[in-house]
């Protein structure tokens, strides 16, 4: 049996062995987040539109498009975000999330660009020191900032 399997397997090919795969596993979104820090070494945190009243302050987060390079989805998501120009630096997080998202969340630091919110997903943002951060912050979020210690 485990032979005839291996000689299917095989005899598929290229795109069908893919879609095969993809029915037989579970499929994720991403979703990507940026510890943004500026040259005080306050952390940017925008207040969300979309998320909970009960907890709307987090980082800059989006989700990666279809063969994008996660490091990119954080630039893309701060400047569509905030308006503000980021470098990635060192992978912070790379874990499974709720339900079928994995979580990635890089460090990065501004570059460039003017704060202005994207008013649709964005109420606010704002700089913050590690000792300031916001009621209603993610608590995820809040272990990114200060770390596992803080946990």
């Amino acid at each position: 049996m485990l032979r005839l399997t291996a000689w299917i397997w095989h005899k598929l090919r290229g795109s069908v062995q893919w879609r095969v795969l993809w029915l037989a596993h579970a499929t994720f979104v991403v979703g990507v987040t940026g510890v943004v820090r500026d040259d005080a070494n306050r952390v940017l945190l925008l207040r969300h539109r979309m998320w909970s009243p009960a907890r709307p302050w987090g980082l800059p987060t989006g989700f990666a498009e279809r063969g994008e390079d996660f490091a990119g989805t954080v630039v893309r998501e701060v400047k569509e975000e905030t308006g503000l120009d980021v470098r990635t630096g060192r992978l912070v997080q790379l874990t499974s999330g709720f339900r079928l998202r994995v979580e990635v969340a890089y460090e990065a630091v501004v570059v460039g660009g003017t704060l202005r919110v994207d008013p649709f997903e964005i109420l606010e943002a704002r700089w913050f020191t590690a000792d300031e951060l916001p009621a209603g912050l993610l608590a995820a979020h809040r272990l990114l900032i200060l770390g596992p210690a803080a946990g």
